[in-house]
């Protein structure tokens, strides 16, 4: 279960996320974003209460990150923990203690590598779970 608090505080937006991101994270993270104005330019989203994240939570928190640009936010994500950053190398290919793939987050051409080897992992074990990949 994943709860995600907004705090609103002049042209900011603050997401503390907590919980296990996964799957069933996706209608609360899009959620997260109904209450930004257009006022707000900065979204701080905070992961210090994520530790555990799999690549179902790796794709929704990309889509969140995504929509935000799509609004006109600048989007930081902070407070990766261990569990969270190494699935992220992995999924990037940089496995290893240190990868700095929370820093590595902010680009947006890292963002692309990921989402599409996320989107390759979830196809590979829904077809080995006996379902038909995503189209």
């Amino acid at each position: 279960m994943i709860t995600v608090d907004a705090q609103h505080c002049g042209g900011s937006v603050l997401l503390s996320v907590s919980g296990e991101l996964d799957g069933a994270a996706d209608e609360t993270l899009q959620q997260a974003l109904d209450g930004v104005t257009a006022c707000e330019r900065d979204l701080l989203v905070d992961l210090h209460g994520v530790a555990v994240m799999d690549s179902d939570g790796l794709l929704h928190l990309l889509d969140l990150h995504r929509r935000a640009e799509c609004l006109g936010l600048r989007v930081l994500v902070t407070g990766w923990q261990s569990q969270p950053q190494q699935l992220m190398a992995e999924v990037a290919g940089m496995p290893g203690p240190g990868s700095a793939t929370g820093e590595r987050y902010a680009l947006a051409g890292f963002r692309r590598l990921i989402e599409e080897r996320a989107q390759r992992a979830r196809d590979r074990a829904d077809f080995a779970a006996g379902w038909l990949p995503r189209a």
